[in-house]
């Protein structure tokens, strides 16, 4: 029927242009299960209709690997020898009716005269034969597994299957990452077709059953939950947490009012359930509460500790015009701009960003304010130290201007060390304007005749270099 059909289309049909000759998924697999069945048996028997194209595929390949009889009815098993033949497979067609399954199994134990196998195949059809309903929970073992779906041996005549989004509530996670052949699983009836021998299963529905019993748990034992953003929604965020969502308030995450939320997805989370509704099956969680409890354990600990002159290392949180805040393990403390860099920094973005990790030191702190000011500088880096260690008064350097006044130009001696060059000590004769005999960037010879550390000075003169034929040429022009 089928060939005839294949040859009509194409000239009935002309927007035909292929056929495809394909079987489902469940004549597939019950193909197969009779394959593997066939190859441990000594005899096959087939049952179903004469005419069933299903039950004569089923015939056709258990014969490739041993003897094998297609009946339709117990009285057929009269005209079969089984006599030696210890292991007997039965299969049947998707559409064969049970009643008539249970007959042939039955007639093959009067046969026998074998009470032992008898009671096997009473205990045998009564498992396959056992009832199950929608919304029913059994146990399955997998049989295979592939990119869209798992099948499943639940132990009855039907050929059970579970679809790659009832396996988990994780969409990311494909079925092998979910399940193995040979495991035996926790499973729902979602759906039966007795017609064509199929039960479809849902694994994600009993995980969430359990999952919601240990979130109603954990609600009453005020536990703290680990889980993963799952998406961000409407007013808050998703976190998966034992395969059921908690639903999380914008408001308890955490971030600040201004900040995207989306940012957490995916992220991994700690978070204390506020609410939960076992009838609506609801659960709502704050993460912004396991944050606000682990910061004030950890600046007790820090008060515990905290004494002037001990360094941390800490990340750098925000940054304003006059400094950085520095995380210190759930306490922040401030390092001032002027202590960032030995350098004149205009704004502390010059020296650190925002996530960065310096080493600091505890300066000055006041437990009561919570006011904690840290030091970052250090004493080995100090230019004006280095400067001290090698130069004096009197001594020539080479220096480059970096900035001019109306009353001198600044020039630096080191990285760090400035010196002035005042307006009187350019030149011997009278420079009106400085920008006149000077510009930045230029390198110039002069002579320290000041020097005050304490106080960061430094005075240099270009005129103490001029021999007394310049002075006299110069007092001459």
């Amino acid at each position: 029927m089928w060939n005839k059909c294949v040859d009509i289309i194409p000239d009935t049909f002309k927007d035909v242009t292929e056929v495809f000759d394909t079987i489902c998924n469940a004549t597939s697999d019950r193909q197969t299960a009779a394959i593997e069945l066939a190859k441990r048996s000594d005899v096959m028997i087939v049952i179903g209709g004469k005419h069933s194209s299903n039950t004569i595929k089923l015939f056709n390949v258990c014969s490739r690997y041993c003897p094998s009889y297609h009946i339709e009815n117990s009285d057929e098993l009269y005209k079969i020898d089984l006599t030696g033949a210890s292991e007997i497979g039965v299969t049947a067609g998707a559409s064969t009716p049970a009643y008539i399954i249970k007959e042939v199994i039955l007639k093959m134990s009067e046969i026998q005269k074998n009470q032992e196998e008898e009671i096997n195949f009473a205990e045998a059809l009564e498992q396959s034969f056992k009832k199950i309903h929608t919304g029913e929970r059994i146990k399955g073992t997998i049989v295979a597994v592939n990119n869209s779906e798992a099948t499943v041996d639940i132990g009855t005549k039907h050929t059970g299957f579970i679809s790659a989004s009832e396996l988990s509530s994780d969409p990311t996670k494909k079925p092998e990452d979910v399940v193995s052949v040979g495991d035996v699983v926790d499973l729902v009836v979602i759906k039966i077709n007795d017609q064509d021998g199929i039960a479809t299963l849902s694994k994600k529905k009993v995980d969430e059953m359990v999952g919601f019993d240990n979130i109603v748990k954990a609600m009453e034992e005020e536990k703290i939950l680990e889980g993963t953003v799952q998406r961000a929604v409407k007013g808050g965020v998703i976190v998966l947490v034992d395969g059921i969502g908690v639903f999380v308030p914008a408001s308890q995450t955490g971030l600040g009012r201004d900040e995207d939320i989306e940012k957490l997805v995916k992220q991994k989370v700690s978070l204390k359930l506020i609410d939960v509704i076992p009838q609506r099956r609801r659960a709502v969680g704050s993460i912004k509460l396991v944050a606000k409890a682990a910061r004030e354990e950890a600046q007790k600990k820090f008060w515990e500790d905290a004494e002037i002159g001990k360094t941390y290392k800490g990340e750098v949180k925000s940054i304003t015009n006059y400094g950085a805040f520095v995380d210190l393990g759930g306490i922040d403390g401030m390092v001032h701009v002027s202590e960032l860099s030995w350098k004149r920094i205009k704004h502390p973005s010059e020296v650190v960003k925002v996530g960065d990790t310096l080493e600091v030191y505890i300066k000055e702190l006041n437990q009561e304010t919570g006011r904690i000011s840290l030091g970052y500088k250090k004493d080995e880096d100090n230019p004006w130290k280095k400067f001290s260690d090698s130069y004096s008064i009197g001594d020539v350097v080479k220096a480059t201007i970096v900035s001019i006044t109306p009353f001198g130009a600044f020039a630096s001696i080191i990285d760090g060390v400035d010196g002035l060059i005042h307006i009187s000590q350019i030149a011997n004769q009278r420079v009106e304007n400085v920008k006149d005999v000077l510009s930045i960037g230029q390198e110039v010879e002069a002579k320290i005749t000041e020097c005050d550390i304490e106080n960061k000075r430094v005075s240099l003169s270009m005129r103490a270099l001029l021999s007394e034929d310049e002075a006299e040429d110069a007092e001459n022009e």
